[in-house]
C-alpha cells in the first residue's frame, strides 16, 4: 500500500550553475508542490499504513525551514534544483517514515521524483 501527502512551499531560488543568460540563473520564486509518498503493509488492526498526521508532523520542520525562504541560503541547497531539493528532503525523512518517493513540482507542468536510488 502507498499513501501520498501533499505540501505547498513558497520559496525563491536561482540556479547558479546554468549560463548567466538562462532565465533560471536569475532569482525567482515558485509555489513548489512536495508530495511525500510512503509505502508498506496495512496494519490489520488499525486498517491503515500510517496516520497522515504522522507524515505532516515529520514534514513540519522541513516546511518551516523551506517555506518563504531563499533556498540557496540553506546548507545543501546552494544549487537548489528540484532534483537536489527532492534528495535533500528524502535525507531528512528517510529515518522517520517508510518512504517510497519524494515528488517535487516547481510548476504545474514540470516535476521530478526521487525514490532513494
Amino acid at each position: 500500500m502507498s499513501l501520498t501527502k501533499k505540501f505547498r512551499i513558497e520559496a525563491a531560488h536561482r540556479l547558479p550553475r546554468v549560463p548567466t543568460n538562462h532565465k533560471c540563473y536569475r532569482l525567482h520564486g515558485h509555489s513548489f508542490s512536495v508530495e511525500v509518498v510512503v509505502q508498506g503493509e496495512v496494519d490489520p488492526e488499525m486498517g491503515w499504513l500510517i496516520d497522515y498526521a504522522e507524515i505532516t508532523e515529520a514534514f513540519a520542520p522541513i516546511h518551516a525551514q523551506l517555506d518563504h525562504n531563499y533556498l540557496n541560503e540553506i546548507e545543501g541547497l546552494e544549487n537548489a534544483t528540484s532534483e537536489v531539493l527532492a534528495v535533500w528532503i528524502w535525507d531528512r525523512l528517510v529515518d522517520k517514515l517508510p518512504l517510497a518517493e519524494i515528488r517535487i513540482a516547481e510548476t504545474c507542468t514540470s516535476a521530478c521524483s526521487y525514490s532513494g536510488k
